[in-house]
């Protein structure tokens, strides 16, 4: 059986801050971009995030798009709210559902901020409508068990749509764990040392770890785990801060 990839030079560290964490996924949106992906996501699975300041940091990553740019928000409110807050943009921000939510031929890249599931088939239309032009799911929302639930619905919704996203970016925290992916590396499993109190990393696998898979690794029966020296000293408080700020 082969062995994990080893950690690529360009893998970034687990983040301290959700400043950290919004920059590296606007390097890891960029790289994939650049390597022709054209259906990409990014997902910051943190229940109380306040989306409309993290979408603001991460839009500049597009400023050489220019016009060409098109920010689509779950509904015509969070578009007005946006369009007001962040004042003259070249790009346009419109709601899924506004009449002048129609595509235009100059739009070449299209953004959606935190859509629903609400919004599913929307969102699917719009895309669909995109042809080879990339777009970029920031947060969704599109698995929300209370809306879909869990049983044929949520499944196709993973198999006709979702399952065409690249998750370029993708940050996770669990109990004295995380889950972590930046593109181009490997998705990550990092573990907190008990004995330091500090962050290392404890396996990588070529798919998102989850269920059975993930089970084993942080129970440490994965023949893939592989673990690393600590980061950075401090990391755990750093971290602690973090979810304290995302939730306030």
């Amino acid at each position: 059986m082969s062995s994990s990839p080893p950690v690529l030079p360009d893998s970034p560290p687990l983040p301290k801050t959700l400043e950290e964490a919004t920059e590296q996924a606007k390097v890891a949106t960029l790289a994939a971009l650049d390597a022709g992906y054209t259906r990409l996501q990014i997902e910051l699975q943190f229940p109380e995030l306040k989306i409309m300041p993290v979408a603001q940091q991460f839009i500049p990553a597009f400023a050489d798009w220019g016009s060409s740019l098109r920010i689509y928000f779950p509904d015509a409110g969070a578009a007005a709210l946006a369009r007001r807050d962040w004042g003259e943009q070249p790009y346009k921000i419109r709601g899924i559902r506004d009449l002048k939510s129609e595509l235009e031929p100059e739009d070449r890249l299209i953004l959606f901020v935190e859509p629903s599931a609400v919004e599913v088939q929307e969102v699917e239309q719009i895309c669909e409508a995109t042809a080879d032009r990339p777009v970029v799911l920031f947060n969704p929302r599109l698995e929300d068990i209370a809306v879909v639930g869990i049983g044929l619905a949520a499944r196709q919704i993973r198999a006709r749509f979702l399952s065409t996203f690249e998750s370029c970016y993708y940050l996770q925290p669990l109990e004295n764990a995380a889950i972590f992916r930046a593109f181009p590396a490997s998705w990550q499993v990092w573990i907190e040392d008990a004995e330091t109190g500090d962050y290392r990393l404890l396996a990588e696998t070529p798919q998102k770890p989850v269920g059975e898979v993930l089970e084993q690794i942080l129970a440490g029966q994965t023949r893939d785990a592989e673990a690393a020296p600590v980061r950075r000293k401090g990391l755990l408080a750093s971290m602690q801060e973090f979810l304290r700020a995302l939730s306030q």
